[in-house]
């Protein structure tokens, strides 16, 4: 059994030690960033682009974290070593930090930077195995002129709401549309689609968030000669799909076997065991280092 080790504010501190203030906008007000990022045999997947994306979505938020990218990369590989086990999570987070009430963050004078480093499992073996159960949900995605989705906030709560109804319907996920009626994400996961062996994807303008797993399948589906469009989706387009599958750090490839209580041809496809074939040797090619 392995236990969550945590990074705060320059170094491993002891659970009962990592804390951050009550008045810290984070928790207030949802105010800062994250990343979830996965490591495989004692390395971190993709870490270069998930730090780049970390220090964009700061920056649309006038947030400078309290580091260089440099000094993250060794926060994160120290944080890695001192986790008892090969592979894990990480959830990497910067806050507002500490001020007073109220929305203005001028009175933060300091943002909080934390990592914690800990097992995730979205679903369970035997989901993952005979794949998921999903149904689209009633809550809608935040429009990207609200909120532009390719900012990782702090605050998820539409896609929290959305989750509470995958449960209530015993469902394995939820999928959220955006105001028009189009596909965008789901709660923590990217969606493809497979109809006559091509694959397609709902674009980032739709409100979906341009996910570091996502363009890696993109990036193996050219490698494998299978065709991958980036398209709006509605309903329809998932309950007729030949195959279904979701996409994330979090989630790693996750296949679908019925949406709305409507049963795909196949699960899991031959496409998505395709791209999941070319995932794992990917992995092990990054990752798998002496």
């Amino acid at each position: 059994m392995t236990f969550p080790v945590y990074w705060l504010n320059g170094r491993i501190v002891p659970p009962a030690q990592a804390c951050i203030p009550l008045t810290d906008h984070g928790l207030l007000y949802g105010d800062g960033v994250f990343e979830g990022i996965r490591f495989y045999h004692g390395h971190a997947l993709r870490l270069v682009q998930h730090i780049e994306r970390l220090y964009r979505s700061a920056r649309a938020l006038c947030l400078v974290p309290p580091c260089t990218e440099g000094e993250l990369t060794a926060a994160i590989e120290e944080t890695i070593a001192a986790f008892d086990g090969p592979d894990g999570y990480l959830r990497v987070v910067v806050t507002r930090g500490a001020g007073k009430l109220g929305l203005d963050p001028k009175s933060c004078a300091r943002p909080n930077l934390f990592i914690i480093a800990d097992a995730l499992a979205m679903v369970s073996a035997e989901v993952r195995a005979r794949g998921a159960r999903v149904i689209i949900a009633a809550t809608r995605r935040l429009p990207p002129d609200g909120l532009d989705p390719r900012v990782k906030s702090l605050n998820y709560l539409n896609h929290i709401l959305a989750r509470i109804e995958a449960a209530n319907a015993g469902a394995d996920e939820a999928i959220l549309l955006n105001a028009q009626g189009r596909v965008t994400e789901g709660t923590a996961d990217n969606v493809f689609i497979v109809r006559a062996g091509a694959l397609y994807t709902p674009p980032a303008s739709d409100g979906a968030l341009q996910g570091i797993t996502r363009a890696l399948v993109i990036d193996l589906a050219v490698e494998l000669g299978i065709a991958c469009t980036e398209t709006s989706l509605t309903a329809y387009d998932l309950y007729t799909a030949d195959e279904c599958f979701l996409t994330g750090t979090g989630a790693e490839l996750i296949p679908v076997r019925e949406v709305d209580g409507r049963a795909l041809t196949s699960s899991p496809g031959a496409v998505f065991a395709r791209v999941q074939q070319a995932f794992k040797a990917l992995v092990r090619r990054e990752c798998a280092r002496g």
